[in-house]
């Protein structure tokens, strides 16, 4: 029987004698059917008699099964047992509260169909919490087991790559360590045998200049007259001889070549190290200095960003000294004579830029070489232009050979060494490095002829 039944039932009753036994036999059918569930929750297994439907065995259904340990309560205001539960107030109540008293027409239920759908419900958890208990148990017997081995297999084939790793790269150093050594040491000893056959020739040199002097002076002072007349040739032939001994001259064969330490392996791990150590850090507070930024290119409001701008949108900005009037140029607020100092520059898809680093001394007017990044002495640049990339200085253009365009460059200047890195971002494969003695501060530079460029922080 539903509750809707039920509530109908008690609704439509006409006289409480009526309710009594409408109630009673809703309540002896009810316990009826459901004596299993409770039987099965108390322990106890019971057989099903013919006779269950009378109201005594259904009674003491009840009270084995243990919906009724105690006796019953009786309502306050009807004194009659309370056998019914009222849903719509979540309380206890007897059949003449739900016919006529406060609950009429709530939804109402019979006692023991309730305390059965409140084991039901129980019974329900028990055993979600009982399947929930199994795969926790499951989980902890098979699944943490197996993990537990997998992972000593793991953090074993881990130790092993990275000892295998370290093992390599410290046998690639320790061989090109050996190699740049040897090289250094075969330099030196050039250098040396050098110094020592100038050393030698100048020293017979000065010593036959000496002699001459000598012989000219002792000519000049103690020969007679007409013996002197008649020297004349002995002494032109001896002059002779002493303008040709020379000037001595330094070359750079007299100083070791710097070339003999360079290392490709030494100076890419070197980059990484600085770039991604544990001391690692960029210049965040660079940005491009609005005084140098060209007519050409216009500026974001964050000062990071320069877009070349056609011919109709650009502007003409007051005149002033530190700005480039004629060529996309612009310059970073940051000066640097000392330190590491790191950036990243976002090329994105721009087909046309320059970056790089440069004196202040450049030329700002005009259009001629003197202010063209990479076309002068005073500035050194990574070009991209016309899908080719190279590296520029003096005029001198490297190409350089990229695997994959670059969608971010970094630049990395360390003035102690005095070098500088060119090197791709995700990656962190050197594109170039040059080491030059740089004689005054440096100043990041930028020039773009397509879309936009970006420092990054």
């Amino acid at each position: 029987m539903t509750e809707e039944l039920i509530t109908c039932d008690l609704a439509s009753s006409s006289s409480s004698g009526d309710s009594e036994e409408t109630l009673n036999c809703v309540k002896t059918g009810g316990m009826d059917c459901e004596e299993p569930i409770f039987s099965a929750l108390s322990g106890d297994v019971k057989q099903q008699a013919g006779d269950a439907t009378s109201p005594t065995a259904g009674t003491t259904s009840d009270t084995e099964s243990g919906i009724f340990s105690v006796e019953r309560e009786l309502c306050v205001a009807h004194e009659s047992e309370l056998e019914w539960f009222c849903g719509t107030e979540q309380k206890l109540i007897c059949c003449h509260c739900a016919t006529v008293g406060p609950c009429q027409g709530h939804t109402v239920t019979p006692l023991a169909t309730r305390v059965t759908a409140v084991r039901n419900e129980l019974v329900d958890v028990c055993e979600k919490i009982q399947l929930q208990a199994l795969r926790i148990e499951k989980f902890i017997n098979q699944t943490l087991t197996a993990k537990e081995q997998k992972l000593q297999t793991a953090a074993s084939r881990a130790r092993e790559r990275v000892l295998a790793q370290v093992s390599a790269a410290r046998e690639a150093l320790e061989e090109e360590e050996q190699r740049l050594l040897e090289e250094v040491q075969r330099e030196e000893e050039r250098v040396e045998q050098c110094l020592l056959t100038q050393r030698a020739h100048w020293s017979q040199a000065l010593e036959s200049l000496s002699q001459t002097r000598s012989h000219l002076v002792h000519t000049l002072t103690d020969m007679q007259d007409a013996q002197l007349v008649t020297s004349v040739q002995k002494i032109a032939e001896r002059v002779e001889a002493a303008e040709g001994v020379g000037e001595p001259c330094d070359t750079d064969q007299l100083n070791l070549n710097p070339g003999c330490s360079d290392s490709k392996l030494l100076r890419g791990l070197w980059a990484t190290a600085v770039l991604l150590g544990p001391n690692a850090s960029g210049s965040s507070s660079l940005k491009f200095d609005e005084r140098t930024v060209s007519p050409l290119l216009s500026l974001s409001d964050d000062f990071c960003t320069l877009t070349f701008l056609h011919k109709k949108a650009r502007q003409s900005p007051q005149y002033d000294p530190a700005r480039f009037d004629c060529l996309p140029n612009a310059l970073g607020s940051l000066s640097m004579s000392s330190g590491t100092h790191s950036w990243v520059v976002g090329v994105g898809q721009s087909a046309a830029f320059k970056i790089g680093v440069c004196y202040s001394s450049l030329e700002r007017k005009g259009s001629g070489n003197e202010a063209r990044l990479g076309n002068n002495s005073q500035s050194w640049v990574l070009s991209h232009y016309d899908g080719d990339y190279s590296f520029c200085h003096g005029g001198n253009k490297v190409p350089l050979q990229v695997a994959r365009k670059p969608q971010k460059i970094g630049l990395l200047l360390d003035w102690p060494s005095q070098t500088l890195v060119f090197y791709e971002l995700d990656s962190i494969a050197v594109l170039y490095s040059v080491t030059h003695p740089f004689s005054a501060p440096l100043l990041p530079a930028c020039a773009v002829a397509d879309r936009s460029i970006t420092i990054l922080h």
